[in-house]
């Protein structure tokens, strides 16, 4: 094949598609996937299980079946969450790091970043199956159909998918089954090249008959624990078997009219409505849209809200206070208030009042949407993959504290913080909009900014999607797209944010997805984007 410069130099504007039907992916194997299913009389969620499956296969550095997963499904009556995101397994605590691994200068336990303890319980399979059992109109073999014959046949692998993947390898090779599975001939695959996947194949089949049980307690299961007790973890089949995902209400903050809904911690998306809440008490709308002083008084509530769940945020069972509290309305005004709109702050914690990742969305013409994510966190995961299924664990377990005074301190069984989250508008009850924006911690950063565009600056879902992003990092510096204005950058450094670019190749600013609804009436249909950072597309009819 002819060797390309696969980069483009020049600006490509994407124009957003309308129909009564839509999925919206970051690779366009999936999106179609997910289009088939539609066409097939199955539902949006049908559709999202057949995306998800898909993506698993054809952007493996993202997500793949050792993954977890999260969910909002509007099914044309009430708005309904799913958390599956995995817990630790039993064994693990603060000893069992420590006793492995040895103390920092803190004092604290050592804890590996990939490899098998870094493992946490994969949701993913268990997720779309719960999905499927309330929602699924197609038999559930039939979603995993696109997925079997793409791995079988193979995929030429797109731009940025080749670019991650070829990042990810020199940290990654010497992790157990990794080179086997994801270096044929001895490196990432180039742009255009075919990679199959067959492995996969048989394992969809398995999970496709058996409704995703065979990856918790069938042929998988036992090949998956082997594994990982071979290279000396301590994951058992029971921590498997007992694995079931969480039905949830989503919270919520209005905001301009409308409300944005997010799964309940675990997640970080708790901080995309504090920050929300906090910039109720500013008039954004009179300030231009990528000016200074909106960015600014943006960051500036970002950081509040980032503050605060760092602090507070884990497994919900533990939280020292409650998300209600976080988000209650005269904290946030208290919080508001500390912000100089001529100044950048570094803020700490408040006290409120007590007592790797894939996004995607669907939506049909009866008016069912679906919000969802899935991921292995970082690039590739732990970069475990276990040999003769395909199944690339996740690195969830890096989400744990090893503080014992922490809230989000490991245990077994307890679920560490997670930053993906799907997120969705509704306006006096209705459904307004599914949407999301991956990338680990700029998810809910992502989620305000584009939040802000759509209904502070009236901008339609292409453009706030492919907008330039700024990024807070865990440390508070910024760091910004190249595509925003010279003026923007130069300005917020005189307010005292301390730039410093990122060598982030795996999360970069993130990729978002979005579903926006015409009107009430379902025959008007949707609206949808899909993210110029990423290989995907919107599709519909």
């Amino acid at each position: 094949m002819k060797q390309f410069d696969w980069s483009n130099p020049y600006p490509s504007i994407r124009i957003p598609v309308f129909a009564r039907n839509v999925v919206s992916t970051s690779h366009p194997l999936a999106a179609q996937a997910g289009l088939r299913m539609l066409l097939k009389g199955g539902s949006a969620v049908d559709a999202a299980i057949a995306a998800a499956a898909t993506i698993a296969l054809v952007e493996p550095v993202s997500c793949g079946l050792g993954g977890d997963a999260f969910a909002i499904v509007w099914d044309g009556k009430t708005l309904q969450g799913l958390n599956s995101s995995g817990y630790a397994p039993q064994a693990w605590n603060v000893d069992y790091f420590k006793n492995k691994y040895g103390v920092n200068e803190k004092g604290l336990a050592n804890a590996p970043k990939r490899g098998v303890d870094a493992i946490t319980i994969p949701g993913v399979v268990a997720g779309w199956a719960a999905l499927h059992e309330r929602y699924g109109k197609l038999p559930f073999a039939d979603l995993m159909e696109p997925a079997i014959e793409i791995a079988e046949r193979g995929y030429a692998v797109p731009p940025v998918v080749a670019q991650k993947w070829a990042a990810a390898v020199p940290e990654l090779k010497d992790q157990p089954g990794f080179a086997h599975t994801f270096m044929p001939n001895g490196r990432a695959p180039h742009v255009g090249e075919r990679f199959v996947f067959k492995d996969v194949a048989n394992t969809l089949r398995r999970i496709g008959t058996t409704k995703g049980r065979d990856l918790y307690e069938g042929e998988t299961a036992e090949k998956i624990i082997a594994f990982i007790q071979a290279n000396g973890g301590a994951h058992t089949l029971e921590d498997l078997r007992s694995f079931q995902p969480e039905w949830v209400t989503p919270i919520a903050k209005n905001y301009r009219g409308y409300t944005l809904h997010e799964i309940p911690p675990n997640g970080q998306g708790i901080a995309a409505l504090m920050a929300l809440g906090i910039l109720e008490h500013f008039d954004l709308a009179s300030l231009k849209v990528d000016s200074v002083e909106s960015q600014h008084l943006q960051i500036e509530a970002m950081k509040l809200a980032m503050a605060d769940l760092y602090r507070y945020v884990s497994d919900g069972r533990t939280m020292e206070v409650t998300p209600a509290q976080m988000l209650d309305d005269a904290y946030l005004a208290q919080r508001a208030k500390l912000i100089d709109p001529n100044k950048a702050t570094h803020f700490g914690s408040g006290q409120p009042a007590t007592g790797g990742t894939i996004y995607l969305t669907a939506a049909d013409e009866s008016g069912m949407m679906i919000s969802f994510i899935q991921s292995n966190y970082m690039g590739f995961g732990s970069g475990v993959v276990v040999p003769g299924t395909g199944v690339s664990l996740q690195n969830r377990g890096v989400g744990f504290s090893m503080d014992p005074n922490s809230p989000n301190v490991v245990a077994g069984r307890k679920r560490p913080f997670h930053t993906i989250i799907p997120g969705f508008l509704t306006r006096g009850g209705v459904p307004v909009m599914s949407f999301g924006v991956m990338g680990g911690d700029i998810q809910p950063q992502a989620h305000v900014q584009t939040v802000v565009r759509m209904l502070d600056y009236n901008q339609q879902p292409q453009a706030a999607c492919c907008a330039p992003r700024w990024k807070l990092t865990r440390d508070f510096t910024l760091d910004v797209e190249s595509t925003m204005r010279v003026e923007t950058i130069a300005g917020l450094k005189d307010l005292g944010h301390q730039l410093k670019a990122i060598d982030d190749p795996y999360m970069d600013f993130g990729s978002g997805q979005f579903i926006w609804r015409l009107s009430d009436l379902h025959e008007d249909g949707y609206v949808a984007a899909s993210d110029s950072r990423r290989d995907g597309q919107a599709v519909g009819f």
